[in-house]
């Protein structure tokens, strides 16, 4: 999953650049970096950090040096603010050109090197000052960034340029493309409007920003329940708290069919505060978009993407429910099998049954218990397993540097430096992967700088986190991943190579910065490479004896997956739907609940449970508004380039330069159907895509990963 600043400046991606940046190719290996794997499997001795210089003054949070202590943020927002108009008036005052789109591109960077670094501290440090400093820094830098693109001299500056037809033909294509990008920005945000229409533009999407937050915030609070309500024999599953119990979550894996009712009830109970943040943020939305002139919210934020329009989505949506029905039935009828078998005094398959009953079948059909699997999976072998894909692929490795006093914010994070084997240093990852008190539950990518290139030609490198929740393990032992969590590590590595490799002249167009449903090809891609027994075999050794990870257990875990997945795949296509309703046509002709009734029961096929709100704890309506669907197409074509480009040999240099060259240095400054195009040569239509993800259900399907 993508996490990261949403601002209106547009995520999108540059042609990489062809030679290496000044200072930075063929740069040797730092006698400060060690081994990947070693960094991760003695992470529970504490790394000895270096002292910030000759004062011991704390380095900062990333080596910001503003960033030593919450305050620091003031000072770097007002930096920021005015570099801003600086370059406001710089760009105002300057002749079309190519330097028109550079000076743009660095207001760009100086906020957005505030806004990144904010965006991330402000949900994962753990010292609440911080966190609090960080989400005031967001908010101001969002404000200011909606003003600027209704500033009417400021979109004057690029109008005049993109005016120009002799020095537009002049300028290479990535420099028109992010022309372009930064004039769509001006336009999707009413630019055309007049004044007093501009700043109530302006005004709808600071709402909406601070819409966000609140409802983002309401999808992850407990519910509490007075403890009498619940049976005495339950209780305990729950956190007591005086005379009442928190229910944080749905509890789906617990074996107590009870529990997992009572959890799904009382978390997914509506609360009408929520409720009223999801009406009042659909319809902003809605008034945004029909306010500079789009039918509606889908088709604003749409634009640029794979799909291109909310018709091209329902077509594929549709075609891929038709497709996946006889399967769900099928799927849903095994369910309901296994729970008779179970429970025979309540046989009628709920919600809450379908993540569970779906884990047993996959269990008891293939064996698989993830306890077996996990000795084979230690965090250090598994990073070393990456740093080897990449190394065969790509030419890159990764080690572990060391970092400066106050340049983390937990001490069991590691910074990786990401080298390429004649470019040189490309970039750096934190690797922030292991619970902690406050620190949210998810997986996650997020930029804290971009890369591009400075006016002084040196290459300012991109800097990533990538965020898991693995569980810490006792001192001295090294920490053990399922299943599940090892191919969770090789998706968000997809996102950081994306970063990495998208070496862009331009920050605003650099790494993931792409159309949303093209942003998460790379990550499931790597999903495929985990999932190939060439690459497993490669890293996954028990931790005690070194036995290699059998080649049937890897066999059975895949084919596990396929059970019940086509229930699981109507489950995500239920989500979609739900979501570009939700950003469809306005005012909505009934509530978002009973909406969420009638899109489950004729969509997904279990029955809406009474007093129920799901959708106010579906926290991707903030990040995937009406792209939802964004999953599924990735996926299909991240499916479509695995068979094609990496099935035959998932260690193809050839195929891993061509995969880099077409899809990961393009971005935003390349339309994103012609990088699959490029990479696949050939124009993949909506019926291919909904053909790849029902291919990959079938138990048949043949791969070099499986030992039928």
């Amino acid at each position: 999953m993508l996490g990261g600043w949403r601002r209106a400046l547009p995520a999108a991606l540059g042609r990489a650049l062809r030679g290496r940046a000044a200072g930075q190719g063929g740069r040797a290996v730092s006698t400060s970096w060690c081994p990947v794997g070693t960094a991760f499997d003695a992470r529970q001795q504490q790394q000895p950090a270096l002292r910030g210089g000759a004062t011991g003054r704390d380095t900062g949070l990333f080596g910001v040096p503003e960033l030593s202590c919450p305050e620091g943020f003031q000072e770097a927002q007002d930096k920021a603010l005015q570099d801003s108009e600086q370059l406001v008036q710089k760009a105002c005052s300057t002749p079309p050109g190519p330097e028109t789109v550079k000076i743009f591109d660095q207001l760009s960077d100086s906020l957005c090197r505030v806004a990144d670094l904010a965006d991330f501290v402000k949900v994962a440090h753990p010292d609440f000052a911080f966190r609090e400093a960080a989400e005031e820094a967001c908010r101001n830098i969002g404000t200011v960034v909606e003003k600027l693109n209704t500033d009417v001299e400021l979109c004057q500056s690029l109008r005049r340029l993109l005016g120009d037809e002799t020095v537009m033909s002049s300028l290479d294509p990535e420099t028109r493309r992010v022309a372009e990008l930064f004039m769509f920005d001006f336009e999707i945000s009413g630019i055309h409007l007049d004044e007093e229409k501009r700043k109530k533009a302006v005004d709808l999407n600071v709402r909406i920003l601070d819409l966000c937050n609140e409802f983002l915030i309401g999808t992850h609070i407990p519910n509490k329940i007075d403890k009498h309500v619940l049976p005495e024999h339950i209780r305990y599953n729950f956190t007591a708290e005086g005379n009442y119990l928190q229910v944080a979550g749905l509890h789906a894996d617990c074996p107590d069919d009870l529990v997992r009712e009572a959890a799904y009830k009382i978390f997914l109970h509506s609360n009408s505060q929520q409720l009223a943040r999801l009406e009042e943020l659909l319809a902003s939305r809605n008034s945004l978009a029909q306010l500079v002139g789009y039918d509606t919210f889908a088709h604003r934020a749409l634009q640029g993407t794979m799909a291109k329009t909310p018709e091209t989505v329902r077509q594929f949506l549709e075609k891929l429910s038709e497709q996946l029905s006889k399967r769900t039935q099928k799927d849903f009828e095994m369910m309901t099998k296994m729970k008779m078998k179970l429970n025979p005094h309540n046989s009628m398959l709920m919600p809450w049954d379908h993540p569970y009953y779906s884990g047993v079948l996959r269990a008891e059909r293939y064996n698989i218990d993830p306890g077996l699997y996990c000795p084979f999976f230690s965090l250090g072998a598994c990073m070393e397993g990456l740093n080897s894909l990449f190394s065969q692929l790509l030419g890159i490795s990764l080690y572990a540097e060391q970092t400066k006093r106050g340049e983390i914010w937990s001490e069991d994070v590691r910074k990786l430096a990401v080298v390429h084997e004649t470019e040189g240093l490309l970039g750096y990852i934190y690797c922030d992967f292991f619970q902690r008190p406050d620190k949210p539950h998810q997986d996650c990518h997020f930029t804290v700088r971009g890369g591009r290139l400075k006016e002084n030609g040196e290459y300012q490198l991109p800097v990533v986190v990538l965020m898991l929740s693995l569980p810490n393990s006792a001192r001295g032992a090294p920490t053990l991943l399922s299943p599940g969590m090892m191919e969770n590590l090789f998706h968000e590595m997809g996102h950081a190579m994306h970063s990495m490799l998208g070496r862009t002249r331009y920050q605003h167009v650099t790494g993931t910065r792409c159309a949303t449903d093209f942003a998460e090809v790379p990550s499931i891609l790597m999903e495929y490479f985990a999932n190939d027994y060439r690459v497993v075999n490669q890293f996954a050794r028990h931790y005690k004896t070194g036995q290699p990870l059998p080649k049937n257990m890897v066999s059975r875990l895949c084919e596990s997956k396929k059970v019940c997945a086509a229930a699981d795949m109507q489950l995500q296509v239920f989500y979609a739907v739900l979501d570009q309703i939700y950003h469809g046509k306005h005012p909505l002709k009934k509530s978002t609940t009973e909406i969420l009734k009638e899109t489950q029961e004729k969509v997904y096929g279990l029955p809406y449970v009474h007093n129920t709100a799901w959708q106010l704890r579906f926290s991707h309506l903030v990040g995937y508004g009406a792209k939802y669907y964004s999953y599924l197409m990735s996926r299909a074509v991240a499916s479509m380039v695995w068979k094609q480009c990496f099935a035959q040999n998932p260690f193809d240099r050839a195929m891993g330069e061509r995969y880099r060259r077409e899809m990961l240095a393009h971005g935003g400054a390349k339309e994103p159907m012609l990088m699959v195009q490029g990479m696949l040569q050939k124009s993949p239509s909506v019926e291919d895509f909904v053909d790849a993800l029902v291919s990959d259900l079938d138990h048949d399907f043949e791969t070099f990963i499986m030992d039928s």
